[in-house]
């Protein structure tokens, strides 16, 4: 009987155990090593009347989930919430089993209850409808939960700021917006796009995929609470990793980004009094930053034109701004008569020496100097 109620409950605790992926000086890397700390599986028997291990095995804080098939929100989940000064560090138990549930610290994806007060993270129940806030409106999932709670903690760390700084603010919806809903809205069933249509393909390589493909196969003959726990010790590693890079992407390269598209974007009427081009004196990534701040700024008017050196050639582009970051129209393309020619016939044809090309769609055209580009940018306003 003890045995079958031993199997049955298949409450597993575990540190995942992965090698130290510090990187300086990115100061995350504790919490990130915390959150990876090599600890070995452990497998709970029994429990004792406060629900620690009857050996004594357990200590320090513990995070329940549910056994059984994982997805990728409770595997971040987890991951996150382990990243924080409350948890860091925390034993993972996954089981279904009420009483165990109640005893642990705090409780993420089962248990039918959302109450931050006492670190319960579902997102199951009736009636649940929490959402991110500041405009976003996907349902949350437990990743979703755990990151509306922590999320700020565990970017101010990265930064080494207060919480209240407004760079940690700025990520934190940026880091949301590009990363966790996608998790949210595909673990609560949400569609990307509003139509009946099928999709023209199927994508199978998404974050949230690649973890469900880490449970355990059916036709595996070790189907052992061990060999399930050991899989999702795998999942939080692959979930949590990808977030990491992630937060690094947005404080190395998207942050920085952005700060230098903003200062060229307010410079634009030094450029030329139309305030419809806009030159980058360094280049980066601009796309996505440029449409958040025309519309967080109401800009008027639009940029039409984005300047910048290209570093191979030295020569100048002139870039066409699309009407939306994910479409291939422009707000107002190079001029029609202008496209498909090159070099000569290209100077000849608009009287603007340098020319390079411009592109049969008129999303794009070079010039050989910073001036000649300009001035094809102009011409092309004026067209």
């Amino acid at each position: 009987m003890l045995a079958a109620w031993r199997l049955s409950q298949r409450a597993v605790t575990f540190i995942p155990r992965v090698r130290s992926q510090t990187l300086n000086p990115l100061p995350m890397a504790a919490a990130a090593a915390a959150a990876a700390s090599p600890k070995r599986l452990r497998v709970y028997s029994s429990v004792s009347g406060d629900g620690r291990s009857a050996n004594g095995a357990g200590s320090g804080k513990r995070v329940g989930t549910h056994n059984g098939s994982f997805h990728c929100d409770e595997a971040l989940g987890c991951y996150l919430i382990r990243l924080t000064s409350q948890f860091a560090g925390a034993d993972v138990v996954r089981t279904r089993d009420p009483q165990i549930l109640d005893t642990l610290d705090a409780v993420l994806d089962v248990g039918g209850v959302y109450d931050p007060s006492r670190h319960r993270y579902d997102h199951h129940q009736k009636g649940f409808n929490e959402v991110f806030g500041h405009g976003f409106n996907t349902k949350l999932s437990s990743a979703g939960l755990v990151y509306k709670h922590f999320g700020k903690e565990i970017i101010a760390k990265e930064l080494e700021v207060s919480e209240d700084h407004e760079d940690v603010h700025r990520l934190y919806l940026a880091i949301y917006k590009s990363f966790v809903e996608a998790l949210d809205a595909v673990d609560n069933g949400i569609n990307q796009y509003d139509t009946d249509q099928p999709p023209k393909y199927v994508n199978n390589t998404h974050l949230s995929s690649r973890v469900g493909r880490l449970n355990p196969d059916w036709t595996d003959p070790d189907q052992s609470p061990e060999k399930e726990n050991a899989a999702f010790q795998q999942a939080m590693m692959l979930a949590g990793s990808e977030f990491m890079e992630s937060v690094r992407f947005h404080v190395k390269s998207w942050l920085p980004a952005r700060s230098i598209v903003l200062e060229c974007l307010l410079s634009r009427g030094k450029v030329d009094p139309s305030e419809e081009i806009m030159v980058l004196d360094r280049f980066c990534p601009w796309k996505l930053h440029l449409f958040e701040l025309e519309e967080e700024l109401k800009i008027d008017p639009l940029t039409k034109y984005v300047l910048y050196q290209d570093e191979r050639s030295k020569s100048w582009r002139v870039q066409a701004v699309g009407v939306a970051p994910d479409r291939f129209e422009s707000r107002k393309p190079l001029p029609e008569k202008w496209r498909g020619l090159r070099d000569d016939e290209l100077s000849n044809d608009i009287g603007i020496p340098g020319c390079v090309f411009v592109h049969m769609s008129g999303f794009i055209g070079g010039n050989k100097t910073y001036e000649g580009a300009l001035e094809m940018a102009r011409a092309a306003i004026k067209c």
